[in-house]
């Protein structure tokens, strides 16, 4: 087969392209990369023998194909021709395709087994496919609106019916677009019931704004070697739901007016209800920064790679917001930003704005502004409102690529004082990373109750009223408004006798969520006196605040990660052990369960420099990382057992698959425990030590790892996409990694077995403990402590008092006999309604 080398000035270009191209052959492909040099001051430029080893990395008898960006590329390419015996030299091949495009045509030609002309061939085409698609546009027109094309006779088609309530919102669309784009074959998708044209089923955008709707007939077409593979995970993601019950609504929210009505009387505005409660306060008033944009550029090159360096580090910021988001307010709220990644990746949009920067010597934020802006107006011209509000999503991400590329810093919200914020709208990236201490409610100009800015506003508790109106901005900053998020009215300066009704009805739903407080501050204890502990899982200071007062008796994981994202530099020792000690003051007398570092697979830390990998869950991630870094792990563990001190805190490995890996993280645990008492230094001697169980080797050696440490935690996302074989960011199988799936269930049940055979206890830290469906499971199967995102304590604990020990063990008796996820769910809501 056909070997590529990838030779540029740029490491993170030719690892893009790498990864392009991985993408589209998964690994069939021998490439290697010759790009950047040696230089932490000046990483740009090309090395010779880099080149020549980059060769005979991937040599073979059909030829090496080597694809080039300019200047110094060439010719360091052309002189390790020279390094070559000469019996290969004359099977290297130099290209002069477009790099990203040619890599791409080439390595699929290569892995079809083609020979090195018709690899040769096809990289030299590459462009072709592009500009047939884009002839007959003119560049000066809207990049935003509606591309379509015929579908060919020759494809397959297929004609389904939507059945989700919310129909291709954005996160269905996101999961459609996402497997679609892991096949080779081109795929169309066409709205039959709106008679519209057919699209490009790879393009976020271009499929959003086909507004499909539930029960509308599309058609699928696909042409290519693998169309009916790729036709037939399509029509299973469409009749799955996309993963969503055919009964869910726009994020919980009733409906509501399509416009808001202005004003009402001179003190009173009416708007739409986003996010419900009273808040009366102060206004601030949020103006975001105009970015500033240089039209023209002179060098298409390094604009292009300017760009690709932006849209890289937005890709980090966005898994980085994710991954918090998840952890704080559910996977359903952090599923949002999967939109946004798609969005980076959109072959339109990046089509697009490559076609400015080169054919119209754009600068990259120039060009990047105008498809973005031309995207977004395309998006608010759309007749529904729903998918109107996706105009949020595309100007958010593109202000992201936009910051980065004008070297602007991320805007940041924070009000001196708690008050009412007002905005013309907010991003969803502004709005989950408010401070819901501080900003008592939101009052925009725009926006509507569909968008995610106000579904992330109720996960957050922050009552909002949006689509106020622009005579909202002309107010002055400190000027008393009041707000209802629940009839979207919001009052001016409100008279005394306004105040005394608002106030009384805050109060009155204060009253309410103290009465559930209150009882969710008591301890979880079955009906027949069996107590399990119920604790948290947080990623902030600021969460285990909020962990405290919904009821939690201390912390199960904190994902010690927060530390170490948005910065440049590993944290040292002391910023890290103050954070810990302010964390355990909080929860005081209460435990925290700190589990070290966790990163790769979904988690990636750009400064650490971890290389990309085929199959990152499966690569070198958890427990593996840190044992290959013990430096980096004995500094936090050092952190930990100084925080230990006078507080009750406890540690955990994760993703642990071996006794010999504990064994050697105790190893260096000791090791710091040593370089601790030579200084003096005071910790808990007898600090507990556990693991996550999260793969199946864990659970089958669970009683050898049970001799090793103090405590269990069950990781059950992990854990269920292990057992499953099912990668949960991959849409065409995530749908089964689910934890209900009684293989999960008995491993469950066997770890459990194991651990209190050997006198240890186990928690669960998973999705799966969150879930009322699954407490009378978890019960019955003797777990002792659950631990969860904060919203969802009150209502577990609520399930666990209704329950008996017999009745529990008795439905996970009988669970574990079912044989699928549906039956087992199908089953627990049979029982919970007798």
């Amino acid at each position: 087969m056909v070997g590529i080398v990838i030779v540029s000035h740029s490491r993170k270009l030719a690892e893009g392209v790498q990864a392009l191209v991985q993408q589209m052959v998964q690994g069939a492909v021998s490439l290697a990369l010759a790009a950047g040099i040696d230089d932490p001051e000046n990483p740009f430029g090309t090395d010779v023998m880099q080149v020549y080893q980059a060769i005979e990395s991937v040599y073979s008898e059909d030829g090496v194909l080597i694809l080039m960006d300019l200047g110094s590329a060439v010719l360091s390419a052309e002189m390790a021709l020279e390094f070559l015996p000469e019996e290969r030299r004359h099977q290297v091949r130099l290209c002069e395709a477009p790099l990203v495009e040619g890599a791409i045509a080439a390595a699929v030609t290569a892995a079809s087994g083609a020979n090195i002309e018709q690899v040769i061939r096809e990289a030299r085409g590459a462009l072709a496919a592009k500009a047939s698609q884009l002839s007959g546009i003119n560049p000066s027109e809207s990049a935003g609106a509606l591309v379509s094309a015929p579908i060919s006779a020759q494809s397959q088609v297929i004609h389904l019916t939507v059945r989700n309530q919310m129909g291709l919102h954005a996160r269905p669309a996101a999961k459609f677009v996402a497997t679609a784009s892991q096949f080779q074959s081109e795929i169309m998708l066409q709205n039959i019931t709106s008679s519209s044209g057919s699209v490009n089923a790879k393009s976020i955008n271009q499929v959003v704004t086909l507004v499909i709707r539930q029960g509308n007939e599309i058609a699928i077409a696909a042409s290519g070697a693998d169309a009916q593979a790729a036709l037939a995970a399509l029509q299973q993601l469409v009749e799955a739901n996309f993963g969503e019950s055919v009964a869910d609504v726009r994020g919980g929210e009733t409906p509501l007016p399509e416009q808001p009505q202005f004003p009402i009387s001179n003190s009173q505005f009416s708007g739409i209800p986003a996010s419900a409660g009273i808040a009366i306060g102060n206004i601030a008033i949020y103006q975001p920064t105009v970015l500033n944009v240089q039209q023209q550029a002179d060098n298409p090159e390094a604009e292009w790679q300017q760009l690709q360096t932006a849209i890289e580090q937005t890709r980090h910021q966005i898994q980085t917001l994710r991954h918090q988001i998840s952890a704080t307010a559910g996977e359903a709220q952090a599923a949002i930003f999967d939109a946004h990644l798609l969005c980076l990746e959109d072959p339109f949009v990046i089509d697009r704005t490559r076609q400015l920067i080169f054919d119209r010597n754009f600068s990259a934020a120039a060009a990047w502004k105008s498809v973005i802006d031309e995207t977004v107006a395309a998006y608010e011209a759309l007749p529904d409102s729903y998918l109107q509000a996706r105009a949020a999503d595309v100007f958010d991400v593109g202000q992201r690529v936009m910051r980065s590329l004008t070297g602007t810093a991320p805007a940041s919200i924070n009000l001196p004082e708690p008050g009412i914020l007002v905005a013309t709208d907010l991003t969803p990236s502004e709005t989950a990373q408010l401070d819901p201490g501080k900003v008592l409610g939101i009052c925009t100009v725009a926006g509507g109750a569909t968008s995610h800015s106000g579904i992330l506003a109720r996960s957050l508790g922050i009552p909002a009223v949006v689509g106020v109106g622009a005579e909202l901005l002309r107010l002055q900053n400190g000027t008393l408004i009041a707000l209802d998020g629940e009839t979207g009215e919001v009052w001016v300066q409100p008279d005394d006798t306004q105040l005394r009704e608002l106030q009384a009805k805050r109060n009155r739903q204060q009253a309410q969520q103290q009465a559930l407080q209150a009882a969710a501050q008591q301890p979880a204890i079955t009906h027949d006196g069996h107590q399990i502990k119920v604790m948290a899982n947080i990623l902030t200071i600021q969460e285990a605040k909020i962990a405290v007062n919904t009821g939690a008796e201390g912390v199960g994981l904190l994902r010690s990660e927060f530390l170490y994202f948005d910065r440049v530099s590993v944290p040292t020792e002391e910023e890290q052990r103050e954070a810990y000690e302010a964390i355990a003051s909080i929860l005081s007398p209460h435990p925290l369960i700190i589990r070290t570092l966790d990163i790769g697979g979904d988690k990636p830390l750009p400064y650490l420099n971890l290389p990309p990998e085929a199959n990152p869950f499966l690569g070198w991630r958890g427990i593996r990382y840190l044992l290959d870094s013990p430096d980096l792990l004995k500094t936090q563990l050092r952190a930990i057992l100084r925080a230990s001190h006078q507080h009750s805190i406890k540690v955990m490995f994760p993703m642990v698959a071996s006794v010999r890996e504990i064994r050697a993280a105790k190893e260096i645990l000791a090791a710091a425990k040593t370089e601790l008492r030579s200084l003096g230094m005071s910790f808990d001697e007898a600090m507990e030590v556990g693991i996550m169980v999260e793969v199946p080797a864990a659970v089958t050696m669970a009683d050898k790892l049970a001799a090793e440490v103090d405590f269990f935690s069950i990781g059950t996302n992990d854990l269920s996409q292990y057992v499953m074989a099912s990668d949960r960011t991959n849409p065409k199988v995530a749908t089964l990694a689910d934890p209900f799936e009684p293989a999960v269930l008995r491993m469950i049940q066997q770890t459990v077995t194991a651990a209190h055979h050997a006198g240890i206890w186990v928690g669960v830290c998973g999705e799966l403990a969150s879930s009322e469906l699954a407490t009378p499971i978890l019960v019955g199967l003797g777990v002792d402590e659950f631990s969860m995102n904060s919203p969802a304590i009150s209502t577990v604990k609520a399930a666990i008092s209704k329950l008996r020990m017999d009745e529990a063990e008795a439905i996970a008796s009988a669970v574990l006999q079912l044989d699928s996820a549906k039956e087992v769910r199908e089953y627990i809501a049979g029982q919970l309604k007798t």
